[in-house]
């Protein structure tokens, strides 16, 4: 096992288990102590863990950009559930936006049952998703590369995107709060994100339980930005009471 691959492999276990301890990781993966430590040293650099006595704990810091591949792993069930809500409320024949979160590629694998949707994305994991989708037609926004979360962002992809009007934008954010409002911790993200809002219709956020009352680093939009929220789990009642009275349609399971 390469060095990277044994760091996202202990930033899984973190994010599964919120700690992990250096003598078990060192039996797990057949290397010293010293390595071990090393490893977490490097993610407590990165900002991904906070070393603690023996061991290490998650960086729960709303801001920290974990590596795609393990964003993509947390919270499964959670993401199918949304996928799944999403997949109800898109009829075939609709155009649609999709944003370059994690959130987003459990969407598009829902949605390739759907017949002659037309899907913008900046997000290259979903363009690699769609390949064998022969029912869909799927456009790349272009723009820059951003190699740890498998996007294209920045002013080429707004350029793209604002030629553009849809039926329904799907986003997702690293942090919900009824102050704050949609945020998310990457500005160019963030600025496409904006974008594809504009784009559309209906602007809906698919967002996990866990973001509600988080914020990040740079706004997204507000309240008033968006049309419907799905998510994973009945929202408290000050969220619900929220939606009423902005005119927000809230979808969550039964």
């Amino acid at each position: 096992m390469l060095a990277i691959e044994r760091r996202n492999a202990i930033l899984e276990k973190l994010q599964a288990e919120r700690r992990v301890v250096v003598s078990e990781l060192s039996q797990s993966y057949g290397v010293s102590e010293e390595t071990i430590r090393r490893d977490l040293e490097k993610l407590e650099n990165d900002g991904l863990a906070i070393k603690s006595y023996g061991g290490a704990v998650i960086n729960e810091n709303a801001n920290v950009d974990l590596p795609f591949n393990v964003r993509k792993n947390r919270n499964v069930v959670g993401k199918q559930k949304i996928a799944e809500l999403v997949c109800s409320v898109v009829k075939d024949g609709s155009t649609i936006m999709l944003d370059a979160s994690s959130t987003a590629v459990y969407i598009a694998k829902a949605l390739k049952e759907k017949k002659n949707l037309t899907l913008i994305t900046n997000s290259i994991e979903i363009l690699l998703e769609m390949f064998d989708a022969p029912n869909i037609s799927v456009l790349s926004t272009g723009g820059a590369m951003r190699e740890g979360s498998f996007a294209l962002v920045g002013p080429q992809t707004d350029k793209m995107l604002n030629s553009y009007h849809v039926d329904k934008t799907i986003i997702s954010v690293k942090g919900f709060d009824l102050e704050a409002g949609l945020t998310d911790s990457d500005e160019l993200h963030a600025n496409n994100k904006k974008t594809m809002l504009k784009a559309a219709r209906e602007k809906i956020l698919a967002v996990d339980s866990s973001k509600f009352g988080k914020t990040a680093f740079t706004a997204v939009g507000m309240l008033e930005d968006i049309t419907t929220v799905i998510t994973d789990e009945k929202p408290d009642e000050v969220w619900l009471q929220a939606f009423k009275e902005s005119g927000i349609e809230c979808i969550y399971p039964e």
